[in-house]
């Protein structure tokens, strides 16, 4: 890689110091900027060309400089006359001027070092596209090596010649003297132009009177640039020493021939020894074969035979030449009638560039661009000659790539985007819109084609209209977005709504429905679909148009349309629609079809999501009871041991005083361990309530009850072991022993205590435990076992997903508080009373079990304690110890958990008992 930098940086260096050193000092550069090296012409193509431009208006320009370092061998006469015979064919061709020479844009100017003068642009010599690469820059231009003369190139460009070989026979009177391929140059546009004046005779005799053309004897010691070049000189230079038109044609016969050998000429010449050469050349020519001109084409080789004979008169002269039938193709005559196209009024160029199309593809690209293309957009000045033109120039820019495009044809097109009169501009523009979009850059496509395709929509004319709304689908995949849905849209939309042509209208729909695809789904949904109620007229074909926006947004895998969409919009339109009077059967069927598949998907989307909904509510009900149920079954099996304990450990002090504080630590601990769901937390939150209740209430103090006299009736064995354990629970309070100690202590020596695990039917509850509601017992029963002394009855912590048992004290019921040791404790000097037995009955409340009736009258000594015994021993009288022994018996025997727990009362009654009668 950085030897190619190198050698280009040293190629590039080579150039610039050739071009500096050459017109170093020369006037030219004044006025004009010398560029590359491009080519070499003139007599022993001892001219190097340059490309350049004007300083003044950057006109393009071709430099020919004449280094004088190419003479420095040769005496100082010597280069004299060298200069003179250089600057004598310059000045020459300056004061000719004719469309088939060479033109000149800047006389000569000599320096120091060179001599220059500046031209029309150019591309080569004929010399250097045949072969000869004398004088050029190394390594040889891409553009010269690769260059190929195509037919019709050839037979042009020797027509052009031909012409301007009769321009200076017959209207300037003077004989070139040396046409040769390096003094036949081709300028920019493939043109072939005569230059190389050096040696050109001027006629001595009066215009009027036949032309005389003095002719010099061929001197061998002269140098070469002072001497025409001997391949192509006819034979009488040397021979006759005469000159005349016909040696010109000869030459151009040479020329002809050398074209079509490759550059080779048709006779080789010994310079040192000429005449002999010359008199072998003339044998040969007086029996020129048809082998030696087999390279020719035959149509026009007798033509190039008659040019080479011999004798002068013989030959075609330039004007004969001009109309062989070798140059009537059909490309050589629309290169021709370019060239003459500024003599053409505008009724014979309009007949002429309608019938171009149909030639343009024939010839060659390169003819088409350097040739046919500037003549036509220099047309583009003439607004009526442009519908003409501008198909043709679109033609050609099919056939060119994209930075062809650009760089020869998109400059010329500017101005006529902006061009809006003759109309027909814009219709051809709109119907090439893809080829434009397709190669044009994107800001100019911003800037100048997409601006046109909106006045075509804001066109009064209503076929511009029709023709654009047409056209725009074809090429809406090349638009970007945002000038599609910002600028293009709202102009369709505009359209629709404001013109008064039923074809406009239903041609905007459409061109709306097919461009739809290119749209995004949420634009459409927003903005396309809401206009179409806003079109007034109810026409069918309108109609039809707004069902086909709709099916086709509905339909589309892009876009579609959401379901809240086709029940709150899209369907309410429609159904009005589909019973439009003017509307008839197939037409009312395809509102009908399109109604019911929008409204079938409606049904199974939305139903699909209302099963989706109640399939994710009853998984999330299933994980709710699951997370219950586990954490249920941990809290009782951890607290299984636990819980039998807390029944007779805690005083009755505590279960009117702490329970509600120990309700708050429980609820505190179950949001701890578990995640709640929200009818837990509402039932928690119901729960802190009524503790918060509880907590403000004033003390309860226990009620005065009379005595009333026992009636005779049947009495409830339930009932009975509820009055006697409230009297032998009254007589443990007044105990001195038990004094000091919780209201309900337990009975260590037994081990009982009492838990919440058997579960129990919910349709049995009030039955079961034969309990208040209100008082917070589950319905879980209850079982016996043995556990530690120390805690509290009913309101210990309870474990997780365990529902706590409260009783809640009544208006009835006496406080059992600690701290209040005058309603709660009896002092030991108290003497003994009948307890109040009217708590307890509001234990029980309203809502006791039927079996569980309450007894008329209260047990207030342990006489009605006997008379209890008797009906429930069967009027036997035995010792307080068997009787414990038996209501043991019958807890560890019953299944009935309330008729357990008024045994485990009744217990405790006989142990109050035992303890009194031994006193």
């Amino acid at each position: 890689m950085e030897s190619m930098l190198n050698k280009l940086k040293s190629t590039v260096t080579k150039v610039t110091a050739d071009v500096t050193s050459a017109v170093m000092g020369n006037p030219v550069t004044r006025e004009f900027d010398v560029g590359r090296h491009i080519a070499s012409g003139g007599n022993g193509l001892a001219w190097k060309i340059f490309n350049g431009t004007k300083k003044s208006t950057k006109q393009e320009v071709a430099v020919f400089v004449f280094d004088k370092k190419l003479i420095d061998k040769y005496q100082k006469f010597e280069k004299d006359q060298i200069i003179d015979s250089l600057k004598r064919g310059v000045q020459q061709l300056t004061r000719l001027r004719h469309p088939r020479l060479l033109t000149v844009q800047h006389p000569l100017e000599e320096s120091r070092d060179c001599l220059a003068f500046c031209t029309e642009p150019v591309c080569a010599s004929l010399a250097n596209v045949l072969g000869s690469w004398d004088n050029l820059p190394s390594p040889v231009p891409s553009d010269i090596k690769e260059y190929k003369l195509y037919d019709v190139e050839t037979k042009y460009g020797l027509l052009q010649v031909s012409e301007g070989l009769s321009f200076l026979h017959s209207s300037v009177k003077m004989v070139h003297g040396n046409i040769t391929p390096e003094n036949i140059i081709l300028n920019k546009s493939g043109a072939w132009k005569i230059t190389g004046f050096d040696f050109c005779i001027q006629s001595t005799n009066p215009s009027e009177q036949e032309p005389k053309f003095p002719c010099k004897e061929w001197d061998p010691n002269l140098p070469s640039l002072c001497l025409p070049n001997p391949e192509y000189l006819a034979p009488e230079y040397i021979l006759s020493v005469s000159c005349e038109t016909a040696s010109d044609m000869y030459s151009l016969g040479a020329v002809m021939y050398a074209v079509f050998n490759k550059g080779k000429p048709i006779f080789e010449v010994n310079k040192q020894d000429i005449y002999k050469s010359f008199s072998r050349q003339l044998d040969q020519l007086s029996r020129l074969s048809s082998s030696t001109l087999q390279n020719i084409p035959e149509e026009v080789r007798e033509h190039v035979k008659l040019l080479l004979n011999v004798a002068p008169a013989v030959r075609p002269d330039a004007d004969q030449m001009t109309k062989i039938p070798f140059f009537d193709d059909v490309g050589a005559m629309t290169l021709q009638y370019f060239d003459s196209l500024f003599q053409r009024d505008n009724l014979q160029k309009s007949q002429f560039f309608k019938g171009l199309p149909k030639v343009l593809p024939k010839l060659p690209k390169r003819v088409i661009i350097q040739r046919i293309l500037p003549c036509l957009t220099s047309e583009f000045v003439n607004p009526d000659m442009v519908p003409f033109v501008l198909p043709n120039v679109l033609l050609i820019a099919e056939e060119c790539t994209k930075e062809e495009y650009i760089r020869l044809i998109l400059p010329d097109l500017g101005p006529v985007f902006k061009q809006q009169e003759p109309i027909q501009i814009l219709l051809i523009f709109l119907q090439k819109m893809d080829l434009l979009l397709t190669k044009t850059p994107p800001d100019e496509i911003k800037n100048s084609v997409l601006p046109m395709v909106y006045r075509a929509l804001e066109a009064p004319s209503i076929q511009i209209q029709e023709l654009c709304l047409n056209i725009i689908p074809t090429f809406a995949n090349l638009i970007d977005y945002p000038s599609m849905k910002n600028s293009l849209i709202p102009r369709i939309k505009t359209a629709c709504l404001q013109t008064s042509s039923l074809a406009v209208r239903v041609n905007s729909l459409v061109c709306l429905g097919k461009i739809l695809e290119y749209l995004d789904k949420w634009f459409v949904l927003d903005d396309i679909l809401p206009f179409l109620q806003q079109i007034p007229s109810k026409e069918p074909a309108v109609l039809m148009g707004i069902l086909g926006i709709y099916k086709c947004t509905f339909t589309h895998k892009k876009l579609g349309i959401t379901k809240e969409q086709l029940a709150g919009r899209v369907l309410p339109h429609l159904i009005p629609l589909s019973i439009e009077n003017n509307l008839n059967l197939n037409q009312f069927n395809s509102f009908i079809c399109v109604i019911k598949d929008m409204l079938n998907r409606l049904e199974a989307e939305h139903k699909t999501k209302l099963e989706q909904l109640h399939v994710m509510q009853e998984q999330q009900k299933s994980l709710d009871i699951a997370n219950q149920m586990s954490v249920s079954e941990e809290a009782r099996s951890s607290s299984t041991n636990n819980q039998i304990d807390k029944v007779f450990n805690n005083t009755g002090t505590d279960l009117l005083t702490s329970g509600p504080d120990s309700k708050e630590n429980e609820l505190s601990s179950v949001q701890k361990k578990a995640s709640l769901t929200l009818e837990e937390k509402q039932k928690l939150a119901k729960e802190q309530e009524q503790a918060q209740k509880l907590k403000s209430q004033q003390p309860l103090k226990p009620l005065a009850t009379s005595v009333t006299p026992p009636m005779k009736q049947t009495k409830d064995l339930t009932d009975t072991l509820i009055d006697s354990m409230s009297s032998l629970t009254s007589h443990s309070i007044n105990k001195a022993k038990v004094a000091s100690s919780n209201s309900f202590s337990s009975v260590s020596c037994m081990g009982v205590g009492m838990g919440f695990s058997s579960p129990v039917d919910s349709t049995k509850r009030n039955m079961t435990n034969g309990l208040n509601t209100n008082m917070g017992f589950q319905t879980a029963g209850f079982s016996m076992g043995s556990g530690p002394t120390a805690q509290n009855f009913f309101s210990g912590p309870s474990a997780a997903g365990t529902t706590k048992m409260s009783i809640v004290p009544t208006a009835n019921m006496p406080n059992y508080s600690p701290m209040s040791a005058a309603s709660a404790i009896s002092p030991l000097t108290q003497p003994n009373r009948p307890p109040d037995m009217s708590a307890l009955d509001n234990l029980f409340g309203p809502q006791k079990p039927k079996n569980f009736a309450q007894p008329a009258n209260t047990m207030t000594n342990s006489s009605s304690a006997s008379n209890d015994l008797k009906d429930l021993f069967g009027k036997v009288k035995i010792s307080a110890l068997e009787k414990t022994d038996f209501c043991i018996h019958l807890v560890l025997q019953w299944n009935c958990t309330s008729a357990k727990l008024f045994c485990v009362l009744k217990i405790s009654h006989l142990f109050t008992q035992l303890q009194s009668t031994e006193e």
